[in-house]
C-alpha cells in the first residue's frame, strides 16, 4: 500500500484525491491546501484523510511514500524540492516548473534521491493518444510532413500564465511522444486582451526534426471547446478529435502518388484529380478509458517497480524548454527561437 499525500485541492485536486484513494494500492493520508473552505468540502467526502493548510506535516511524516502537487505553476518548484528531500516520490501537475534552470535542478535531485520524479502531462495517458502512437510507430502513416493542433475554449482564464503554458503545454506534450523527439525551433505570436501581459491566444509553429512542422493554436478565448489534431503522412493521414469519445480517431487512406514524377502538362482538373489517392476512411477501435486514472496508476507502478515513468521530469523539461522558445518569439514578434 502506498501512501500518498496530494497538496492543493483546487479544481484539479479531487480527481487525484479519488483516484490515488483507492485502497487497493494506494491511499491518501494527507490532503493541504490554504483554503480551509477547500479542506472541509474535502473532509466531507473522504472523512478519513488527514487534513492540514500547510505542507510541514506532509514533509515529515515518515509514513508517506510519494508526494502528488496540484498547485499553481509558481509554487512547483519549492514544493517538489521540499518533498525529494524529504525522501519522497512526487508526481507534479504540468509544467514541472515556469523556469528550465529549476526543472533541471528538480531533475538532478531526484536522480541523486533516487526517487521518481514524474509530471502529469496526463493527455499522453489517453487510449486515442496512446493508439495514434502505435499507429506511427508501425509505420502506418508513413514519413510524417506535419501536424496542426487546435486547443480552444471559452475560460478558464488565468493571470499567473498565458494561453501557451496553460494549454500549448498539453500538446507539445503529445507532439514530442508521438514523434519520439523535441522541437529545434519555434516561432510564435499571440495577443492579450483580458489581461495586460498576458496572451490570451498563442499561435506557434514548431520545426522538428526531419523536417516536421507542428502547429498550434490554442486560446482560452474562444467560443467552442475545440480539441483536435491532423496529421499528415506521406502514406496516410488522420485526424484526433479528443471531443468525440466514441469515435476520436479517423485514419484516411488518402496521399499524393506521384508527386515526385509530374507530368509536362495537365489540361483538366480530372487529370489533376489523377493525381491524388482517395482510398477508406478506418475507425480504429479505442477502448474508453480516463486518462488520469491511467496516470496515477503509472505513478504507483514506477514507484512499486523502480522504472522511469513515460512522462519523467525530463520529459516535462523538454516541454519547458518549447513553451520558453514560445514566450520569447511573442515578445519578439515571432522571430524564429531555437529551443
Amino acid at each position: 500500500m502506498i501512501r500518498v499525500a496530494v497538496i492543493g485541492a483546487g479544481q484539479w485536486g479531487p480527481n487525484l484525491i479519488r483516484n490515488f484513494h483507492n485502497h487497493r494500492t494506494s491511499e491518501v493520508v494527507w490532503v493541504v491546501d490554504a483554503d480551509a473552505g477547500r479542506l472541509d468540502q474535502v473532509r466531507a467526502r473522504f472523512p478519513d484523510v488527514g487534513l492540514d493548510t500547510a505542507a510541514d506535516s506532509v514533509m515529515a511524516d515518515g509514513r508517506v511514500d510519494a508526494v502528488v502537487i496540484a498547485t499553481p505553476t509558481s509554487t512547483h518548484h519549492t514544493l517538489v524540492k521540499r518533498a525529494l528531500e524529504a525522501g519522497k516520490h512526487v508526481l507534479v501537475e504540468k509544467p514541472i516548473t515556469a523556469d528550465s534552470s529549476q526543472a533541471e535542478e528538480l531533475c538532478a535531485l531526484a536522480a541523486r534521491m533516487d526517487r521518481i520524479l514524474m509530471v502529469g502531462h496526463v493527455f499522453v495517458y489517453n487510449p486515442g493518444v496512446q493508439r495514434v502512437k502505435q499507429l506511427l510507430d508501425a509505420g502506418d502513416l508513413g514519413r510524417v510532413y506535419y501536424v496542426t493542433m487546435v486547443r480552444t475554449n471559452l475560460g478558464p482564464i488565468r493571470v499567473d500564465v498565458n494561453a501557451a503554458w496553460d494549454l500549448a503545454s498539453h500538446d507539445v506534450s503529445i507532439a514530442n511522444y508521438w514523434l519520439g523527439t523535441a522541437p529545434a525551433t519555434v516561432s510564435a505570436v499571440g495577443g492579450g486582451w483580458i489581461n495586460p501581459g498576458v496572451e490570451d491566444a498563442v499561435f506557434a509553429t514548431l520545426r522538428y526534426p526531419n523536417d516536421v512542422l507542428v502547429n498550434l493554436h490554442v486560446s482560452w478565448l474562444s467560443p467552442r471547446k475545440t480539441r483536435e489534431i491532423t496529421l499528415v503522412g506521406d502514406r496516410r493521414m488522420l485526424t484526433f478529435d479528443d471531443m468525440n469519445l466514441s469515435e476520436p480517431v479517423r485514419l484516411y487512406d488518402k496521399q499524393v502518388t506521384d508527386v515526385r514524377t509530374p507530368a509536362p502538362y495537365i489540361d483538366s482538373f480530372a487529370s489533376f484529380r489523377a493525381s491524388l489517392r482517395e482510398g477508406d476512411i478506418t475507425i480504429p477501435r479505442i477502448p474508453l478509458g480516463e486518462p488520469l486514472k491511467v496516470e496515477c496508476d503509472h505513478f504507483l507502478e514506477c514507484i512499486a517497480a523502480g522504472k522511469p515513468p513515460l512522462t519523467g521530469g525530463r520529459e516535462g523539461l523538454t516541454v519547458v524548454h518549447a513553451l520558453e522558445a514560445i514566450q520569447r518569439s511573442v515578445r519578439a514578434a515571432g522571430r524564429e527561437e531555437p529551443v
